[in-house]
């Protein structure tokens, strides 16, 4: 029996499937030599190849992968029912394609080692080295918000264009890659979003594409959190695929970076999440904590609190649901409930170190 094409991607589609369900097991070899090999020199054509270019390369096919898809289900449609077996192999060829490019040009850094065991950190921590390691953090952010604001009652206004901020990204990882060799960045392909507002009402930062290997960052968000979310897009783009992670080394990055709102940046973004975290533990512990913050500083939280809450849409939480699908079905079995994975790798790191 002869087998089509559409026959032949069908079956490499279900084998891609049952190989992946078999490289989880094997995250050292992902990280040898996927991480740490093939996709180093992957990731590094595509960003001389687009890196240079002023405009979202990838968000351009996307644009016309949309369009052609609804071209296609409008001459297609009637096919459904008359061809329905054709239709449906159609269908699967294009995914198996996709699917295959996805995972080899960037998806199989979902399979690599946990980041605590390449840097050999513990993956837990007590309540009470999380309060002291939050202590140090507030006293960290409220010494640089006062270098930064008039008053610690005023929020940190940031005095650069969002192009000034993504231009100083790459001395953030300049200074990293001192200490994680590997974590050095160039060339850059750090670009705004062509897709901005869908962006903010699918409630979305910042992307990686993983198929030209551009960030993305929402270009409306403000610029307090402009610097971390770039950071995060990069940390994505060096092959860290996993949310928690990427927070963990942006954070890491923007607080290495010699600018002061950087760092403010970073040390704040850490300690929100440390301040999440106590609260789950100990809510009278974090009220104490809390009173202790100087209020400029929850100015910049609520500052982008009020950004996201107006734009808000009844369609968000979907979205919210669909990407929490997708880190589940990747190998991140927490789906975004992982994202607090990254107060053990802060604290565990900051452990022996000065911040």
């Amino acid at each position: 029996m002869r087998i089509t094409k559409k026959g032949a991607l069908l079956v490499f589609f279900v084998l891609q499937i049952i190989g992946l369900k078999i490289i989880r097991h094997f995250p050292h070899f992902v990280e040898n030599y996927y991480s740490n090999g093939l996709y180093v020199f992957l990731s590094k054509v595509m960003r001389y190849t687009f890196g240079w270019l002023p405009i979202s390369v990838g968000d351009v096919l996307y644009t016309f992968a949309v369009i052609y898809l609804f071209r296609w289900i409008w001459k297609n449609f009637k096919r459904i029912y008359k061809d329905t077996i054709n239709w449906f192999l159609d269908v699967i060829a294009t995914l198996s394609i996709a699917y295959f490019a996805f995972h080899l040009l960037w998806g199989l850094n979902y399979y690599r080692q946990p980041l605590h065991k390449s840097l050999d950190l513990k993956a837990d921590y007590s309540t009470e080295e999380l309060i002291n390691f939050t202590q140090k953090l507030i006293e960290k952010s409220n010494k640089i918000h006062a270098l930064l604001a008039d008053s610690d009652s005023m929020k940190v206004v940031f005095n650069y264009s969002k192009s000034e901020i993504s231009a100083k990204v790459p001395q953030s990882y300049q200074k990293l890659s001192q200490e994680f060799p590997h974590l050095k960045y160039h060339p850059k392909s750090l670009k705004k979003s062509l897709f901005t507002y869908p962006l903010t009402y699918m409630g979305f930062s910042g992307y990686l594409n993983p198929f030209t290997n551009e960030a993305q960052v929402n270009g409306l968000i403000s610029s307090y959190k402009y610097p971390t979310t770039s950071c995060h897009e990069v940390a994505h783009q060096l092959g860290y695929a996993a949310e928690n992670e990427a927070n963990f080394i942006g954070a890491l990055a923007a607080i290495n970076n010699e600018d002061l709102y950087f760092k403010y940046s970073g040390y704040t973004f850490a300690l929100r999440y440390c301040l999440a975290e106590v609260f789950r533990r100990n809510p009278e512990v974090y009220s104490e904590l809390l009173s202790k913050l100087n209020l400029g500083i929850l100015k910049n939280y609520q500052e982008v609190k009020d950004f996201w809450q107006q734009y808000q849409t009844p369609i968000e939480p979907f979205f919210e649901k669909t990407f929490d699908t997708f880190l589940k079905a990747n190998n991140q079995s927490a789906g975004m409930k992982s994202y607090s994975y990254v107060v053990a790798l802060l604290v565990n790191y900051f452990d022996n170190k000065p911040l």
